[in-house]
């Protein structure tokens, strides 16, 4: 379907500068065809007035655990041991193929509902998360839970290489697959060197929880005497491309590491603060050019998926911790939703800003609402005025997911009513 959008306001990046400007876009074949004048005889399919709206690249959610919506203020004001061992892990040892995808569709739906365009997902009956995302006609990454320590099953591998031939690309480039180590702590060294050749065979990255809390950090100095980001390089697994949830517990070598070895900070601020593990040092990763993106871990340990939140918390809870109001701009945070996102994926060539021969990835925010009111500086308002409930359009490669709030590929009604039953059914 050919998409033309016209006069919008338009979120732009050209190198480290953001802006806004005001350009028609025209869409074609799911990709970015035309930015500024249209020509006369572009034929489209659908006109979309985009006057008092602004058209902003899709929010990219780099680290969840979508089925995890079942277990949604199931579990809270515990320790994150306590949490993980006595709580989730019990529940999740019950899940089905059935309960698994109305889970993960009801956070495709809020992902959805909230202007994202792309995840990044681990979790068990990876296969089912990624059934969906297709139904959804999602974009997303998707792994399978690799862990050892609690349950000796080599068959994982196996489910891996089945899931990379059976996703990895397919959907239109929608859906891709990364190897999915659960984390050091629970993955013994053993077990993490062989997902190294794994990856590599696969040609993907691995995606992994890595020095999330206090306690993490303590027990590899005490079982390695080092901590797990040493424990990871030593073990060879920055070899290959990583992406790793939280880093909040880092020394200065720690990053150093993690700069040399091109690693992905994947930064979760709410659930981080939820579970008191602390204030990852975002501003420091970013002075020395790591890649960090946001995301907002489970609904389990949030409780929900609403990225504008993230950015917003991005940028104000670093200001309160550095005591500096100018640390942390706007501008980065946008950036760390979108872009950003994007090359922690391996996928900034396709998504993460709106450019001619991009896919069309693209969300729609109404500017038409008293709390955006007035617009001195658009850029500002999308960080510190939004609520998600102001995205009106989302179109993920040119299929419009929802329409004036909206779901045209999802019955929402339909998954919420099943998510009941299943949560129920869970818990019991």
């Amino acid at each position: 379907m050919n998409i033309l959008i016209k006069n919008p306001s338009v979120l732009l990046f050209d190198k480290e500068k953001v802006f806004v400007e005001n350009k028609d876009i025209a869409i074609e074949n799911g990709l970015i065809k035309y930015i500024g004048e249209i020509p006369d005889d572009f034929h489209y399919d659908k006109f979309i007035n985009a006057t008092d709206k602004l058209v902003m690249p899709g929010l990219i959610n780099t680290h969840t655990h979508l089925p995890m919506s079942l277990l949604r203020n199931y579990a809270d004001d515990l320790p994150l041991w306590e949490w993980l061992t006595e709580k989730v892990w019990p529940s999740e040892s019950k899940l089905t193929e059935e309960i698994v995808y109305w889970g993960s569709l009801l956070s495709i739906a809020e992902l959805i509902l909230s202007g994202v365009t792309c995840f990044n997902d681990m979790y068990n009956f990876a296969d089912i998360v990624a059934k969906a995302a297709q139904d959804a006609k999602m974009r997303g990454c998707i792994c399978e839970t690799l862990f050892d320590k609690t349950r000796n099953d080599q068959s994982n591998f196996k489910e891996t290489r089945d899931l990379f031939k059976k996703w990895h690309k397919s959907n239109n480039d929608r859906i891709r697959v990364f190897v999915g180590a659960h984390a050091p702590y629970t993955c013994s060294p053993d077990y993490l060197a062989k997902m190294i050749p794994l990856a590599k065979e696969l040609r993907t990255g691995i995606h992994i929880h890595l020095s999330e809390s206090v306690k993490e950090v303590e027990d590899s100095f005490n079982l390695y005497g080092k901590s797990p980001v040493q424990h990871l390089y030593d073990l060879g697994l920055f070899d290959v491309r990583t992406l790793a949830a939280h880093c909040v517990h880092l020394s200065d070598e720690d990053i150093t590491i993690l700069k040399e070895n091109n690693v992905n900070v994947l930064y979760n601020p709410v659930s981080n603060l939820k579970l008191a593990n602390g204030f990852a040092p975002v501003v420091k990763m970013l002075e020395n050019e790591i890649n960090v993106s946001l995301a907002t871990d489970s609904s389990c340990s949030n409780n929900n998926l609403d990225m504008f939140e993230e950015i917003k918390l991005s940028s104000i809870l670093n200001k309160g911790i550095i005591g500096d109001s100018t640390i942390m701009p706007a501008e980065t945070s946008l950036k760390l939703a979108t872009i950003n996102g994007a090359k922690a994926l391996g996928i900034d060539d396709l998504v993460g800003s709106i450019e001619i021969g991009k896919c069309a990835d693209m969300i729609l925010i109404d500017l038409n609402k008293p709390h955006l009111c007035p617009r001195h500086n658009l850029i500002s308002l999308l960080v510190y005025s939004i609520q998600a409930s102001d995205v009106d359009t989302v179109i993920v490669d040119g299929n419009i997911l929802m329409e004036h709030r909206k779901l045209t590929t999802i019955n929402l009604d339909s998954v919420m009513k099943n998510v009941q039953l299943c949560a129920q059914k869970l818990i019991k």
